[in-house]
């Protein structure tokens, strides 16, 4: 097998392997109007997918009480799981890279702001969860940007931070992915755009999921 430039691929889950941004702004949307909190824009929505619940709603809200916060992160979870629940597809060619990736024996792993109950029924949901052994939560460990979560994956693979990339479409993935000195790849199909992406130097920036296998070969060449 042909030398590999990582052994273990990281990725996010929301907005880089499965479009649900509309899904997750509209909850957002609803959650506001139940709880009693001031309405956001869909721009203003976009921008905080990728936190933990908690962080996103005190990012949106950071003059709201405690209580409040926690009431609107709990009322999501019932409108995700609950309420008008439709499936997010996966990103065209998402399934056959993860296979192709798989395949080439790299190592798969999930970092994700969903909590461990949304991650799970999703996996599920799309039949991934054989690809992902190890997986983090924003309910399990600390929020991005903070490198908890990337910490604890490379912990369970026993790996250094230099064998891995950290692959997503927010600012906040690769601030974390820097903040513990592991390169990353940004994907500009999600909720930032590329110039906020590149802004965090990124080691590629991606227009497309099925661009990674090829970049990674062309890197191994290099």
């Amino acid at each position: 097998m042909k030398p590999k430039p990582y052994q273990l691929l990281i990725f996010d889950w929301d907005g880089t392997l499965i479009d649900s941004a509309a899904h997750i702004v509209a909850c957002i949307h609803r959650v506001n109007a139940k709880v009693g909190l001031a309405p956001r824009t869909d721009a203003e929505i976009r921008n905080i997918i990728g936190l933990g619940l908690e962080e996103a709603f005190q990012h949106l809200f950071p003059q709201a009480q405690y209580a409040l916060i926690q009431a609107a992160a709990h009322e999501y979870k019932q409108q995700f799981f609950l309420h008008n629940r439709k499936p997010s597809e996966l990103f065209t060619g998402a399934r056959e890279t993860l296979e192709h990736l798989a395949e080439q024996g790299y190592w798969l792993a999930i970092a994700t702001g969903k909590s461990r109950q949304g991650l799970n029924q999703v996996l599920a949901e799309t039949q991934l969860t054989a690809f992902f052994p190890i997986t983090r939560c924003a309910d399990e460990t600390f929020s991005k940007p903070h490198p908890r979560m990337l910490e604890e994956i490379l912990v369970d693979y026993d790996l250094p931070a230099s064998a891995a990339l950290m692959i997503g479409d927010t600012e906040y993935d690769l601030q974390m992915a820097h903040n513990i000195k592991m390169d990353a790849a940004g994907v500009n199909y999600g909720v930032h755009g590329s110039e906020r992406l590149l802004a965090l130097a990124p080691r590629v920036c991606l227009d497309d999921i099925r661009e990674l296998p090829i970049w990674l070969d062309n890197l191994a060449k290099s």
